[in-house]
């Protein structure tokens, strides 16, 4: 079991420009993401649902033909199998994001 302060919790480099904390568990995994300015995810999907909320910054997301700006205390929750993805602007945004882990 883990606690984490979110204002303190160290991250580490997950890809160029990202930097995470994960908790993986027997069924869920959370994850603190730091994501840098001008990054983007064109779009993937996977087997699973996903949910979060951005806790500072500023992210353009898609899920399906939905597209939405969200800013921090902007949650999102993301089918299983819908196509998604996101973009950052001039800032890092960071968010906290839940799903199942994978079998």
């Amino acid at each position: 079991m883990a606690f984490w302060n979110l204002g303190t919790l160290e991250l580490e480099e997950f890809r160029p420009g990202i930097m995470s904390k994960a908790e993986i568990g027997n069924n869920l995994i959370m994850v603190c993401m730091e994501i840098g300015p001008g990054k983007e995810d064109t779009g993937h999907k996977h087997t699973f649902d996903q949910c979060g909320i951005v806790l500072e910054g500023q992210i353009e997301m898609f899920i399906g033909e939905e597209h939405k700006l969200l800013n921090s205390n902007k949650s999102y929750f993301i089918p299983s199998g819908e196509q998604h993805g996101w973009k950052t602007f001039d800032k890092p945004v960071k968010v906290l994001d839940i799903s199942l882990k994978q079998p």
